[in-house]
């Protein structure tokens, strides 16, 4: 039987603990318990002393006799299909799984969530499910537990959380404390925002979202100031990238970077041969930019290359995209496959030559990038800040919005098998050094069992 994972590595000299961001340099930040208004600060590296120490001695030691009780919201979760719920379900299940020396359990998690049910089994997880509660049945659930973690800024359970005075941990994966649709783009031409609303360019705001109705619009506006206003309050903000980080202006933010099972995912190590196999994977929905890839799909038929254009995933959009495809003469191009299970996923993936992720906004980290960039494969995407800073060096970029960038970008790969077979290694090398699964758990863990600590302190 696999063995469990060991808990996290929080202790250090000197009496602190310490808790690595897992951003691509793997820079650490130190945690220094300072009961100031019942929060933490966050100080620099060069720091090398502890205030509570001097006061009075080490630090109280981490609870031994029983688990730290996590609440973990996440709005979505499976059977919803996508990268928050991923995240939703992996972490939760290593925190349930963490074993101390001694073997005894570290946590015991209870996620909630607004996602019905469906067909998917909740027995069969380490750790409770509960669907759908009501304000009550919420309210009773934080109350009991030790530490609350927000997956999105959910405006009930921090309220909630905060009038319980319980440590809460807030795990952002949009904008929803910077923008009113969340997405960070101006609607309804789907341009990427400069910031409006946090440039105090509160009408443009209004007026971006005025196609849903004034009253909507006008509640959107609202709530980013009731989210912000209530994430100001967190115990600690965790975001996935430093660029989000940046975005935000957020106290007591840190980075986790998000995590993969490298077993999960296989890696293509011999080049193929033949019509080469462009591959989209993701929800068919505007903000993935998937007519400027046909724009820039119709530009290499032009140029009469011959190519494949593979298009994993389902969504709103499919219908409008497969009339698109015939408009523009490129359905002999073009293979629609829907939803996938993962195991023909990789098969299809096996084939794939470039994946391409052409995104116009709303992305905050790219788990189809780090995803393919584990599965050697070579990728071109669109130049959103969070997508450079996951790629590195070790993928191409386009223009965001640009279809003659896209073009170009996908010929480069294509016409060049030594420059795509470098960058796909160098991706691998990449995704196994800075998200590993193991590591965004310890994070976490280190998060909730020191934030708890200051809080009992």
């Amino acid at each position: 039987m696999k063995s469990s994972p060991s808990p996290p590595p929080c202790e250090t000299p000197g009496g602190s603990r310490q808790v690595s961001t897992l951003f691509l340099h793997a820079k650490p930040l130190y945690w220094l318990r300072e009961q100031i208004q019942g929060t933490l600060s966050i100080v620099s590296p060069t720091a090398t002393s502890d205030p509570l120490s001097q006061e009075g001695g080490p630090a109280p030691p981490f609870p031994k006799a029983r688990p730290l009780a996590l609440l973990f919201y996440s709005h979505f979760f499976p059977p919803s299909i996508g990268g928050v719920e991923t995240t939703a379900l992996l972490l939760p299940k290593g925190l349930a799984e963490l074993r101390d020396p001694q073997g005894a359990v570290q946590f015991r998690v209870t996620l909630v969530t607004r996602t019905p049910v469906g067909n998917y089994d909740d027995t069969a997880l380490p750790f409770r499910v509960v669907r759908q509660p009501g304000l009550f049945q919420l309210w009773r659930l934080i109350r009991g537990s030790d530490v609350s973690h927000v997956a999105g800024p959910a405006i009930a359970p921090l309220v909630m959380t905060l009038i319980a005075a319980k440590p809460l941990v807030v795990e952002h994966h949009g904008f929803q404390t910077i923008c009113p649709n969340g997405q960070l783009l101006m609607e309804p031409g789907g341009v990427p925002c400069p910031g409006h609303f946090m440039a105090h360019r509160h009408l443009k705001c209004l007026r971006c979202n005025a196609a849903q109705g004034w009253p909507a619009s006008c509640k959107l506006w609202m709530l980013t100031f009731a989210r912000r206003l209530l994430c100001a309050r967190a115990t600690v903000n965790i975001t996935e990238t430093q660029w989000l980080s940046g975005l935000l202006h957020l106290p007591r933010v840190t980075v986790i970077t998000h995590g993969f099972d490298p077993g999960q995912a296989i890696s293509r190590l011999v080049p193929l041969s033949g019509i080469p196999v462009i591959v989209f994977m993701g929800r068919l929905v505007t903000t993935k930019g998937v007519p400027l890839l046909f724009q820039a799909a119709k530009i290499l038929q032009d140029q009469n290359r011959r190519f494949e254009l593979l298009i994993i995933g389902d969504g709103p959009e499919r219908v409008a995209l497969e009339q698109l495809a015939g408009e523009s003469k490129l359905t002999a191009n073009i293979r629609f496959v829907g939803h996938l299970p993962r195991a023909q996923v990789e098969t299809a993936l096996a084939q794939a030559s470039v994946v391409v992720v052409p995104s116009l906004g709303g992305e905050v980290f790219g788990f189809v990038l780090a995803e393919n960039m584990l599965r050697a494969l070579p990728v071109v995407a669109s130049d959103l800040g969070a997508f450079r800073e996951v790629l590195g060096d070790t993928g191409l970029t386009f223009r965001t919005g640009d279809a003659a960038d896209l073009a170009s970008a996908l010929a480069r790969v294509l016409d060049d098998p030594p420059l795509a077979a470098a960058l796909a290694q160098r991706a691998r090398r990449r995704a196994l050094d800075f998200f590993s699964q193991s590591r965004m758990i310890e994070a976490h863990a280190c998060v909730y069992q020191e934030v708890f600590s200051v809080m009992k302190a």
